[in-house]
């Protein structure tokens, strides 16, 4: 069952064509890649798909519902979950403290500003819900530690756990093995693949590790100069040799 889909997105800046036509779908559960050069518009993509742009033309829809008229910080609440390519991640603030505002930000109950000022004690069933969280991603031994002693790699995990406390139904993961090696982008693809298994969360992934997107995805679709190029499954797409040539390189 289709859970996304943007049909024939347009944005333009400046009369340069940024999304030219863009239609892209992701079903229940599915693991979905987007790849192409820098400049081909999948962020500025994510961006219309979280409201942080307005897209010129076309529809996005999600569960059913269009988004054109839902405020971007609704679109969290409704089951769009997001990382990015930088970590967005608070130094002096232990694993679990990120984890337990996140879960504050899910539960929208006000209370939200009492952990910015250091006065939210937390309730037995939240602890439950993040203490579950660190444990699915493998973050138990680190959970007090403050988030600035952390390799790059567990880093983000940290902002993936962050990200999955608001339930999403989509996940959008914005470059998600950005500065990591070979091992620490293993242990990222295999948190995502279990995240997938037991919750069922569909991911929409941005990456230009094209192994990882192999190892993941089911289905991807390619953009250049804000053009879908191609789409279909792995096998298709990437043994197409335009593709292959032009955007993601002979060796791969």
């Amino acid at each position: 069952m289709t859970l996304f889909e943007a049909r024939d997105v347009s944005k333009k800046f400046a009369g340069i064509m940024a999304l030219d036509n863009v239609s892209i779908d992701v079903n229940d559960g599915e693991i979905v890649g987007l790849v192409g050069p820098n400049g081909a518009g999948k962020t500025t993509f994510f961006n219309c798909l979280l409201g942080l742009l307005k897209p010129d033309g076309g529809t996005i829809t999600f569960d059913g519902a269009e988004l054109s008229r839902v405020p971007t910080h609704r679109r969290a609440r409704i089951g769009i979950g997001r990382t990015f390519q930088r970590i967005e991640l608070f130094s002096g603030m232990s694993v679990r403290e990120h984890l337990l505002v996140a879960e504050r930000a899910r539960r929208g109950d006000g209370r939200l500003w009492k952990d910015v000022i250091g006065m939210g004690r937390p309730r037995p069933d939240e602890l439950a819900r993040v203490d579950a969280m660190l444990e699915l991603l493998g973050l138990t031994a680190e959970a007090d530690r403050p988030v600035e002693m952390l390799s790059l790699g567990r880093a983000r995990v940290v902002e993936l756990a962050r990200a999955l406390m608001i339930e999403p139904k989509l996940l959008l993961l914005d470059e998600p093995s950005s500065g990591l090696d070979h091992a620490e982008t293993a242990e990222i693809a295999e948190k995502l693949r279990e995240v997938n298994r037991e919750r069922g969360t569909a991911i929409l992934i941005v990456e230009h590790d094209m192994p990882m997107v192999r190892s993941l995805v089911s289905r991807v679709f390619v953009l250049d100069f804000g053009r879908l190029i191609a789409s279909g499954s792995v096998d298709e797409v990437f043994d197409d040799d335009a593709v292959r040539k032009a955007y993601i390189g002979d060796n791969n």
